[in-house]
């Protein structure tokens, strides 16, 4: 099978005060392996066990629930771990083409970062928030549950380059019901480096 469990880019504590350990430990060996297992539990003997996700998530409107919801999960995630790391600080902010679409969509970094933040403040429910690349042009958008942009099923479609996690489970042990306050301390993990990369490797 081509679809394999990350390692976590970093330890448990890592992202230390902003998301903790134990929060760190359960979402990713718990949730995130729990995503996995069903998925490839889904996807078992069919030709789907050796495709991309990307093929996959463009015809899911096709697929079982299981494959959707599970498959989501294992690919929203691996993007989400690896857009934070224990090294933001020393780059709060994104530089070069990234740093330029974002002043020309937004009108600035704080402006983006303020949007960005109230479309996952405004989720209601479950999901993710996402900055995408649709047709060389940067998108803020949202997604319930496990869904994503890549899929053919989503209302903004594109290619996502951040990805942030408001499911509960994300947040809650530390944060409790106060969503705003753990969207603001993410922002202090945002790996910009690699989001940066993931802008230029699809434009």
């Amino acid at each position: 099978m081509s679809h394999q469990f990350p390692e976590l880019p970093y330890a448990y504590d890592a992202l230390e005060p902003y998301i903790d350990a134990k929060t760190m430990e359960v979402h990713y060996a718990k949730h995130h392996k729990t995503y996995y297992d069903k998925f490839c539990a889904a996807i078992a003997g069919s030709d789907l066990e050796n495709q991309t996700m990307e093929d996959i998530f463009s015809k899911i409107s096709t697929l079982t629930p299981a494959i959707r919801n599970n498959g989501g999960g294992y690919y929203n995630h691996m993007l989400y771990w690896n857009c934070m790391s224990k090294n933001a600080l020393s780059e709060p902010e994104p530089k070069g083409p990234l740093s330029e679409a974002i002043v020309k969509t937004f009108g600035g970094i704080e402006a983006f970062k303020e949007e960005f933040s109230q479309a996952a403040i405004n989720t209601f429910g479950s999901g993710f928030v996402w900055l995408v690349v649709k047709d060389g042009e940067l998108f803020i958008t949202s997604t319930s549950n496990q869904d994503n942009p890549l899929m053919d099923i989503a209302s903004v479609q594109g290619q996502p380059v951040l990805a942030l996690d408001v499911w509960e489970h994300a947040y809650y042990l530390n944060y409790q019901n106060r969503r705003p306050d753990y969207i603001q301390a993410w922002w202090n993990v945002v790996d910009w480096k690699t989001v940066e990369e993931n802008y230029h490797s699809v434009l």
